[in-house]
């Protein structure tokens, strides 16, 4: 019987919940908006990771902002993560803005403006 999840689903899926509680407890720059850690892509070495982020409430500055901080910070939160991980090696980080979110509320913005002049007519 196969394995629901490989290895690297795993390690990524713990990278973020870890994440999550490292930038939430440990970073205190006013800088960083709220941030919230949307996906981890692992390598398949497991070597490089990257950590696609989303900013709510933020015009393009504060994301900017949130992401110099985050970058700013890598080798800070890599060392705490390193800590609270069973792995050999911690893999490098690289922070990702991730606009889905916003493409997604572009999008339902559109359908309900369309279905509106829909009803108009």
């Amino acid at each position: 019987m196969p394995r629901e999840f490989n290895r690297s689903q795993r390690v990524s899926s713990q990278i973020q919940r870890e994440l999550a509680s490292i930038l939430q407890s440990d970073i205190k720059d006013p800088r960083l908006g709220f941030v919230t850690i949307s996906e981890v892509v692992l390598s398949r070495d497991l070597a490089v990771a990257k950590v696609f982020f989303t900013v709510l409430n933020a015009d393009a500055q504060g994301i900017q902002d949130s992401l110099s901080v985050l970058t700013h910070s890598t080798s800070y939160v890599r060392h705490e993560l390193a800590k609270r991980l069973q792995l050999r090696n911690c893999p490098q980080l690289r922070f990702i803005y991730d606009d889905s979110v916003d493409r997604g509320i572009r999008l339902t913005k559109l359908m309900s403006d369309s279905d509106a002049d829909n009803d108009v007519q």
